[in-house]
């Protein structure tokens, strides 16, 4: 990634800033981290204007494995390509905007994720009925990868294309001006954040499950970056904990 851009600011582009992007050195291979919300088109315009700029060895997005195979129908879907693919968002264009870059999904489920998570939950000993909900949680999500892989199979079988969920609709569109479209971002993740933030889930089943998958995407993330410079598109509520997570590693390797 000899042209990535040292830092959000070198981006003349409202969309790309230190809020959404961060830009971690490493001996084995630099890290792009783009912070996204699910089908924002501030998000969507993130990652191919960066994705244009930079020329990673591997992308690696968050979905899991199994679903990779849908959102790269997705990205090849459309009758012009100098649009988004009008399915699966961020994550979809990010595939089209890098055709020649290995792809991967690092989130869960996965046996990796599986092994921590019951780890955790037999070391703390949770209750039963926190790890029932843990538990449901985890066979949710294994039955949406699994959709996924057979909805791209359908896809590729016959002429129509088979969705797993419709696009989220903003009030805010990708023709707006960049100004705009990052305003209402800033505005969408501060409302999410501060309604959040007045909860208390330490210690519950959520919790259990999205600090576990954010250990195992940290150490996806680290894994891959042996293979050179990595662009990596998450959720923007994991940027900090990922970015927390590979900084540290990065200066304590693990002894595991």
């Amino acid at each position: 990634m000899d042209d990535c851009p040292p830092a959000p600011e070198s981006f003349d582009d409202p969309r790309i800033t230190e809020q959404f992007c961060r830009h971690l050195e490493g001996s084995a291979g630099d890290l792009i981290l783009l912070g996204v919300v699910h089908d924002h088109p501030a998000s969507v315009a993130r990652v191919e204007r960066v994705l244009e700029a930079v020329d990673p060895d591997v992308l690696a997005l968050e979905l899991p494995s199994a679903a990779l195979p849908l959102y790269r129908t997705y990205a090849a879907g459309g009758a012009d390509e100098s649009d988004s693919p009008r399915f699966g968002g961020e994550m979809s264009a990010a595939i089209r905007a890098s055709p020649d870059v290995d792809v991967v999904g690092i989130d869960a489920p996965n046996w990796s994720f599986v092994r921590r998570l019951v780890t955790r939950l037999v070391a703390d000993r949770v209750s039963p009925a926190t790890a029932r909900r843990v538990v449901s949680s985890l066979g949710g999500a294994t039955r949406e990868a699994l959709a996924c892989r057979v909805a791209a199979t359908l896809t590729h079988a016959t002429s129509m294309t088979v969705t797993r969920d419709d696009p989220i609709e903003y009030d805010c569109t990708h023709t707006d001006p960049p100004e705009r479209q990052a305003a209402h971002e800033r505005s969408h993740v501060a409302t999410v954040q501060a309604l959040l933030g007045g909860v208390d889930s330490d210690g519950t089943a959520l919790a259990y499950r999205d600090e576990t998958r954010e250990r195992c995407m940290a150490e996806r993330l680290a894994d891959v970056r042996d293979e050179g410079d990595v662009v990596a598109v998450v959720g923007v509520d994991h940027l900090e904990a990922l970015e927390f997570a590979l900084t540290r590693r990065e200066l304590e390797p693990s002894t595991e």
